[in-house]
């Protein structure tokens, strides 16, 4: 069988994967946390 890629984003904050629905646009907030800071990794204490 062949392997398939999918395109999709990684919260950095609570680990959710998922697919958006609009490929074009760069999704606002994390539909899990709802953390608008999902592209941003945590900084380090």
């Amino acid at each position: 069988m062949p392997k398939i890629k999918l395109v999709g984003y990684l919260c950095c904050r609570c680990g959710h994967k998922w697919i958006p629905r609009n490929l074009k646009e760069k999704p606002k907030v994390c539909p899990k946390c709802k953390s608008p800071y999902w592209d941003v990794p945590k900084k380090k204490r």
